[in-house]
């Protein structure tokens, strides 16, 4: 096994969920596994596709491909099977900024690829969810201005738990009435503009820090780190691979 490749146990876990099983309906993709190596080699990496070694196949061949799939809602399929077995104790909810590389803002992309721009240069925000033990439950990609708490009550949605954790970004009465109609604590500390201070569970709170060393594990993923997709599914198509992978070791 080469580095970046996926090991034996990992690959059984994923191979009944992609297209291209036999008896699936249209081609038989006898080189699945190949494939998904090559995606993990440019998704750990962060290269250019022109730079796939060649062990994977043609480069373009192989982009198409897992563009198709991206469409498809391939990946994300993949990552939501994994996540079926969750620790719903507490649901917690933040956000990270990506750095976009100036070529994911060119060319014929369309004009709302979810990238932003600002003093800090182009961005873009991914909001999550996770689960108890910090691990990825749910993604929403925005451009880098787009406020935290805006997205929060779509992360939420059709979710369950004991309570759910957030930093003060999220504070708000409209949120925390979200949270209790789920049957949930509001586990968030009040910010300094509130007149009346709401108390939370300092104890559970400790547990939030979760949810931030899984954003800094995924950041180590090139691809993760920096945004070099022009559009938005394609980098979305990532989010959900190094996603994946969190829930594969």
């Amino acid at each position: 096994m080469k580095r970046y490749e996926l090991n034996d146990a990992q690959w059984l876990k994923i191979a009944s969920l992609l297209p291209g099983k036999a008896g699936d309906l249209g081609r038989t993709g006898s080189d699945n596994r190949l494939f998904v190596n090559g995606c993990l080699w440019i998704l750990r990496s962060g290269t250019h596709w022109r730079d796939l070694p060649e062990r994977y196949g043609k480069w373009k061949t192989v982009h198409r491909r897992f563009s198709r799939w991206c469409h498809a809602g391939v990946w994300e399929q993949v990552f939501e099977a994994l996540t079926a077995d969750r620790d719903n104790q507490y649901l917690m909810i933040d956000s990270t900024i990506v750095r976009a590389h100036q070529q994911a803002a060119s060319g014929k992309g369309g004009k709302d690829q979810a990238v932003g721009r600002s003093r800090g240069g182009l961005t873009t925000k991914i909001h999550m969810l996770a689960d108890a033990l910090g691990r990825p439950v749910r993604f929403i990609v925005t451009a880098g201005q787009v406020g935290d708490i805006t997205q929060a009550p779509a992360l939420l949605d059709g979710q369950s738990g004991d309570a759910v954790l957030a930093d003060k970004a999220y504070d708000s009465n409209s949120l925390r009435q979200t949270i209790a109609d789920m049957g949930a604590e509001a586990v968030i500390p009040s910010n300094r503009s509130r007149k009346i201070i709401i108390p939370h569970d300092e104890i559970a709170y400790i547990n939030r820090n979760r949810i931030e060393r899984c954003f800094n594990r995924m950041k180590h993923v090139g691809c993760f780190a920096i945004r070099y997709d022009r559009r938005t599914i394609h980098f979305q198509g990532f989010v959900h691979l190094a996603a994946a992978m969190i829930w594969l070791r």
